[in-house]
């Protein structure tokens, strides 16, 4: 019995050491991933004040889960009050749905974005007057909201960008045109954005401290 006690104490000092090293290793291991945190972190801040921050998103064909919602949430500050959109295929009836869905997003989103301005072209090919019309409802329709639309066309515009003017610049390589078409109109995705298919695209996206003035 005293045999079986000594042995018994013996090895409580030695558990506790053993314990107390592998507390004091994932301590430092935690405060490592940590600093290492830290130091992306000022890294990121660092390329956004020298305005050379840059990351790519891939959308693959067919991907769901990239709703506007889900694109540009992160990049919506509360300081966000101004918006810019630059796309050429605001005309269709599917694309105008586009543009009115990306205007909804902002009136939801927690900023307060007063203005929006788009730049984009109009269709020389098909009677544009559905798209005149259709942009001045929803210019009317945005200022019950408190939003101001200032819309103007180009006839010679071809990239599509996007600026907040939080300083983040969202470029899309099909612009706010990367949903597939439905698949009827009862079929998943057709309402949930973030279930509608994608076409392969690219999203660059930039930071710079001097968004008003490109």
């Amino acid at each position: 019995m005293k045999t079986q006690q000594v042995i018994f104490v013996s090895f409580l000092p030695t558990a506790a050491v053993k314990d107390d090293s592998k507390r004091g290793h994932y301590r430092e291991k935690i405060k490592g991933y940590m600093d290492r945190a830290e130091q992306i972190k000022a890294h990121v801040n660092q390329l956004k004040e020298d305005g050379k921050y840059h990351e790519q998103i891939r959308i693959a064909e067919d991907a769901t889960g990239y709703s506007y919602e889900a694109l540009f949430k992160p990049y919506m500050s509360s300081l966000l009050t101004e918006v810019w959109v630059e796309d050429p295929y605001i005309r269709h009836t599917h694309q105008l749905y586009n543009f009115l869905r990306f205007c909804e997003m902002l009136l939801k989103a927690s900023c307060k974005v007063k203005k929006i301005h788009l730049l984009t072209s109009q269709d020389e090919q098909a009677d544009s007057s559905q798209q005149s019309s259709a942009l001045a409802e929803l210019k009317q329709s945005l200022s019950a909201q408190g939003l101001t639309l200032d819309l103007q066309y180009s006839s010679t515009i071809h990239d599509r960008e996007i600026r907040f003017d939080n300083g983040w610049i969202i470029k899309i390589g099909r612009g706010l045109d990367y949903f597939k078409r439905h698949k009827g109109r009862f079929s998943v995705g057709y309402c949930d954005y973030d279930l509608r298919q994608c076409h392969e695209t690219n999203v660059d996206i930039f930071h710079t401290k001097h968004t008003k003035t490109l």
